[in-house]
């Protein structure tokens, strides 16, 4: 049964580098999602619709069902796979962003929707600067940096094509949150301005999870708290 970690925004597999080094199993894959490290296939749009039907083709490849876990959009996104797809995960868990219709998007979000807000954003994007808004997050320094050097410009148009398919992807997803039949854990940080730690409740108890793990951290779990995640995860596949 191997394991899948699927990154968010504005991230790529390497987020996931910290909470590796910590895992005792060697069958771990974490996958860069499409304009995010890695190709767009011909013709591919961003949109949220399109990222879980690309996370559902290379679950099929894999061909057993698998432990799935997901940080921020990649928290959205498995959590949806696992919701209509119930025969490809045998665990799931999620991170830092709610799949509510009580949840508003945080600024940026708003900014990125907006057609000509979001545009001039990315056009104007300087990575200096990213990354110290980044830093602000409670991201390390070196990770931002690393980060911000990494949002080229099939990123940029990806980011934006995504928010922009997800204005109310809360009220559209969250019914369907009901169907997930996996084990589920819910891990977030305490801090998160982006998405409050209450959504990590409600997600929890949306998706019957066992443990909903609270971190004295920000919004980027994974690599603020990258032992304590690997230990959570660890838990849960075994329990």
């Amino acid at each position: 049964m191997p394991a899948v970690l699927v990154h968010g925004v504005p991230d790529t597999h390497r987020v996931w580098d910290g909470v590796r080094r910590h895992l005792t199993r060697s069958d771990v894959d974490a996958w860069d999602l499409p304009g995010f490290g890695a190709p767009r296939p011909q013709g591919y749009g961003s949109t949220k619709e399109e990222y879980v039907a690309w996370l559902v083709d290379r679950l099929e490849q894999v061909g057993e069902p698998v432990d799935l876990v997901g940080h921020d959009w990649g928290c959205v996104l498995t959590a949806r796979v696992a919701s209509i797809r119930p025969d490809l995960v045998r665990t799931w868990a999620g991170s830092s962003a709610p799949v509510s219709a009580q949840y508003v998007w945080h600024p940026l979000a708003k900014i990125w929707q907006d057609p000509v807000e979001g545009d001039r954003f990315m056009n104007e994007l300087d990575p200096a600067s990213f990354a110290k808004d980044l830093s602000k997050l409670d991201v390390p320094a070196e990770l931002a940096e690393e980060m911000a050097r990494r949002v080229d410009g099939a990123m940029k148009d990806s980011i934006l094509k995504l928010y922009r398919s997800a204005v109310t992807v809360g009220a559209e997803w969250e019914p369907g949150l009901a169907n997930v039949s996996a084990p589920c854990l819910v891990f977030w940080g305490t801090l998160d301005p982006a998405c409050p730690i209450g959504f990590a409740d409600e997600l929890g108890e949306a998706v019957r999870a066992s443990r909903v793990v609270k971190l004295d951290c920000s919004h980027w779990t994974v690599l603020q708290k990258p032992a304590e995640v690997a230990a959570a995860l660890e838990a849960h596949w075994s329990a």
